[in-house]
């Protein structure tokens, strides 16, 4: 495992980024805070300002707690194979951060400013998380943790290979034409693609790994 370096550094004060953000901003918030919103993105749900803080930092110890437990998978992993893909943890650790950092970065904001449209940025975040994901899905070595993990991917190297080269090449491509659309298309046609882009996204990957197994039992 690598010492704490610069780079932990720079990582420690993405996560850190939402409490700064928070604590200035605190005295422009709202009595009610916006804190739940319907799948169109108008606020149907309110908290007061110390449940709205909590709520943040509950982000932010789940940001810590995902961190850790994929960085440290090598750790656990009984199959042994996870320490060879020590950087790809280091990388999806830190991937993971950034995604949750930027969540909470844009709920603050969309509680600052009222009448923001929270939708028109989170969904497309989604969507860049499975692009980066993607990028590092050829590197991720057979686990209990991280990864496509079905029946099939876990019972053969082969498999695993292969379903996690489709699943990349899948997310990457899939994720770049799903940000693209939720930058453009209306909301309400909006939703309706990112969901069955979500599915699209799990379903493939797991149906191909059954079909690559069958295709190797015959």
């Amino acid at each position: 495992m690598k010492k704490f370096s610069v780079n932990d550094i720079a990582l420690l004060l993405i996560w850190v980024s939402p409490a700064i953000y928070l604590f200035y901003g605190y005295n422009l918030l709202p009595q009610n805070v916006p804190t739940h919103y319907d799948i169109n993105g108008n606020v149907n749900g309110y908290s007061s300002k110390g449940a709205f803080i909590g709520i943040q930092l509950f982000l932010m110890g789940i940001s810590c707690f995902t961190y850790f437990l994929v960085r440290f998978i090598p750790v656990f992993d009984p199959k042994k194979q996870a320490k060879y893909s020590d950087d790809t943890y280091y990388k999806l650790a830190a991937g993971l951060v950034v995604f949750l950092t930027a969540l909470s970065l844009v709920i603050i904001y969309a509680a600052l400013n009222n009448g923001f449209k929270i939708e028109q940025f989170l969904f497309p975040i989604v969507s860049l998380l499975f692009v980066f994901i993607g990028n590092l899905m050829n590197s991720i070595k057979p686990n209990y943790f991280a990864g496509i993990r079905t029946p099939w991917t876990l019972e053969s190297e082969d498999n695993w290979r292969a379903t996690h080269r489709l699943a990349g090449k899948l997310w990457v491509i899939g994720g770049i034409i799903l940000t693209i659309c939720l930058l453009v298309l209306p909301t309400q046609i909006k939703n309706i693609v990112f969901m069955v882009a979500i599915g699209v996204f799990v379903l493939v990957p797991v149906s191909y790994s059954y079909y690559y197994f069958k295709q190797k039992q015959q």
